[in-house]
């Protein structure tokens, strides 16, 4: 993981600090000195105990989205590839010390860390399978209609970041879908309920409604 951690939180539907870093230890540091409610991460919060991908992965591929297999940690230590599996590790370590890594109970109390994934959460908000060549473009689109300004996330780090808080303003406010199970983690992402009135628009009430803390994404 050369390019280190990016992390976005977000405060009053605001973008309210960034971060990047090659430190895992500073990325727990600036959590804290923002008094964060929740952290969403976008790296496996578990290595697979079987070797095969696990059932969080799995259960979102029978759905038509695909992401890395995570190996064993035997070999997820060995392999180069999996480099940035190790960071994410790494984070994990140092953010569950103050933030309890989540256990699939809703509603949650704060703090809390989470697994999420930019993609699935992508697909999520916009309630089909996205192509990964647009995702630039679809992203930040899907940020800005969350209501989120976009103006000051000037990459696809930080743009995936901004998701993951967002996916963090749904886990507190209760309204997420989890796929996985306790053993070997759970991927989370927004459930999103469509406003009858007008058919493929979000419906918002609960979680732009009233101000939340910060939620900050790695």
């Amino acid at each position: 993981m050369k390019k280190g951690f990016h992390a976005v939180a977000l405060r009053d539907g605001q973008v309210f600090g960034k971060l990047t870093t090659l430190d895992a230890a500073a990325v727990a540091q600036w959590c804290r000195s923002l008094h964060a409610s929740a952290v969403g991460i976008d790296a496996p919060c578990c290595w697979s105990l079987s070797g095969h991908a696990r059932p969080c992965e799995s259960q979102l591929a029978s759905e038509g989205i695909h992401t890395f297999a995570t190996p064993s940690r035997a070999v997820g230590e060995r392999h180069t590839f999996y480099g940035w599996m190790r960071k994410g590790d790494a984070l994990y370590r140092r953010i569950t010390h103050h933030y309890p890594l989540f256990d699939g109970t809703l509603p949650t109390f704060r703090p809390v860390s989470f697994e999420t994934f930019p993609h699935a959460v992508g697909c999520a908000l916009a309630g089909t399978i996205l192509s990964g060549k647009r995702k630039r473009i679809d992203r930040r689109r899907l940020l800005r209609e969350t209501g989120l300004p976009t103006t000051s996330l000037t990459n696809i780090d930080q743009i995936d970041a901004a998701l993951c808080a967002v996916t963090a303003r749904y886990l507190l406010a209760g309204k997420v879908d989890m796929y996985g199970n306790l053993k070997e983690g759970f991927i989370v992402v927004p459930k999103i309920e469509r406003s009858p009135r007008k058919p493929g628009s979000i419906f918002f009430e609960g979680i732009n409604g009233k101000p939340l803390a910060q939620e900050p994404i790695v």
